[in-house]
C-alpha cells in the first residue's frame, strides 16, 4: 500500500463476521486433531464404502453415457471401487459374513 492513502474502515459486524468463520474453521481442525489422537475405532468403514461406489458409480454413468473409452475411463472407476470393497473384506468381520455364502 502506498502511503497516504486512506482506507476504509471495517465495520463491527463484517469483522465479527471473520472472526467467526475464522473460528469455525478453527473448531473443524481442533476436532480433527483430537479424534485422530483418541485413536476412536473407524464404525463408518462400511456407510463410507457404500457412499464412494455410489460416487463412483455416478462417474461410471457419466463416462458410459459420453462415449469415453471402456478401459481407460469407464473401468477405472470399478478397480478402484474393487480395491476399495476387497480392503474392507480383508478387515471387517461384518462385511465377510454378509458376503460370504453360507452353506
Amino acid at each position: 500500500m502506498q502511503p497516504g492513502t486512506a482506507t476504509a474502515p471495517i465495520s463491527k459486524r463484517r469483522l465479527r463476521a471473520g472472526e467467526i468463520l475464522s473460528g469455525i474453521a478453527v473448531l473443524f481442525l481442533l476436532f480433527d486433531s483430537v479424534i485422530k489422537v483418541m485413536v476412536i475405532a473407524p464404525l463408518t468403514s462400511i456407510l463410507g464404502a457404500i457412499l464412494l461406489t455410489g460416487y463412483l458409480g455416478g462417474a461410471v454413468a457419466t463416462h458410459v453415457r459420453i462415449g469415453s473409452p471402456l478401459f481407460i475411463h469407464i473401468l477405472f472407476p470399478i478397480y478402484i471401487a474393487a480395491l476399495l470393497w476387497g480392503g474392507l473384506f480383508l478387515r471387517d468381520d461384518r462385511v465377510r459374513t454378509l458376503l460370504t455364502p453360507r452353506t
